[in-house]
């Protein structure tokens, strides 16, 4: 089958488009014919291997899985023992180590049945940036109807699904983007954008999630109620070491000893949280914008444009 493949860290350039063996679906796993894979910065952080911290996880001297890509939606091909609320030929959506490619292996419990409401093009987009907006909104800002929430980075691939979500819960949804995605972000139901390239940052809010990750705290705790949240995502502007966490670490050594709560977000994908994002995307409340998609064999254009021209929503490779 064809992938892409990266043997060693790097730019782009370290991708290939290769021929592998088909994966075989173990116990518990399914085997998934892939139609298409999401796009997220994580896939950056992976190809990289920035920043260094996180190759005590994924591999110290290079990706310890070789194929590319996390998320994923297609039909499943095959099932492994054990493996009961799956059949081949179901139409399924979720993470996979490895979905850059025509054949994805799984755990079961990390899929879920794509919602007719979805193309398989937004089914794919949905996984991880959907888990994250719900994770930084509800598990970790709190959010309540009636508050005033700021968005920063509102036109993102997590932050146009974020924004969906506050407006579903009820708040009060101001926008940060530039010129260019304005409207885009207007469309998703805030009561105000603010263009980031040529306006001040104003108001008051109950609850700020910035997923830009390039403001100082003290300049988004200006935003901030005495007692309002302001949560930390993104981390691509951060040091080389530690990344955007060295934000999220000064916010949470702070947050004791102030009435504001200063919270990083870290995102890790779980069986419950991809469930409830799947039951948010059915009811129609958080539906993944895609603005290009890509051939799986032009992988490496994907993510150049992916980090490189600020997507309007979501970036998606299709395989045939």
């Amino acid at each position: 089958m064809k992938a892409i493949i990266q043997r060693e860290y790097g730019t782009t350039a370290a991708l290939s488009y290769a021929d592998i063996p088909e994966p075989v679906a173990g116990p518990g796993q399914v085997l998934v014919r892939v139609r298409a894979a999401g796009l997220d910065p994580s896939v950056w952080h992976l190809m990289t291997g920035l920043p260094l911290i996180g190759r005590l996880a994924l591999g110290v001297r290079r990706p310890r899985v070789p194929v590319r890509g996390w998320d994923l939606a297609g039909v499943v091909a095959a099932v492994g023992p054990g493996v009961t609320e799956f059949a081949p030929g179901d139409e399924v959506y979720g993470g996979a180590d490895g979905a850059f490619a025509e054949f994805a292996c799984t755990a079961a419990e990390k899929l879920l049945r794509k919602p007719a409401n979805l193309s398989v093009e937004q089914a794919a987009a949905l996984p991880i940036s959907g888990m994250t907006a719900l994770r930084g909104l509800r598990s970790v800002g709190r959010i309540a109807a009636g508050q005033r929430v700021l968005i920063i980075g509102a036109g993102g691939g997590v932050g146009h699904l974020a924004v969906q979500l506050a407006v579903h819960d009820g708040a009060h949804v101001t926008g940060v983007c530039s010129a260019a995605k304005r409207d885009f972000v207007a469309a998703l139901g805030t009561e105000r954008v603010i263009d980031y390239t040529s306006e001040k940052l104003t108001g008051v809010y109950d609850l700020v999630l910035d997923m830009a990750g390039n403001r100082p705290l003290s300049q988004l705790r200006e935003l901030l109620t005495p007692t309002g949240t302001v949560v930390l995502g993104g981390g691509e502007n951060g040091g080389r070491w530690f990344g955007g966490t060295e934000r999220s670490m000064g916010a949470m050594l702070l947050s004791p000893l102030v009435k504001q709560r200063l919270c990083g977000l870290l995102s890790l994908p779980n069986p419950a949280d991809l469930a409830a994002v799947g039951e948010l995307a059915a009811a129609g409340a958080m539906v993944p914008r895609i603005d290009r998609t890509f051939a799986l064999a032009d992988a490496a254009a994907a993510i150049d444009y992916l980090t490189g021209s600020h997507p309007a929503g979501k970036v998606v490779l299709t395989v045939s």
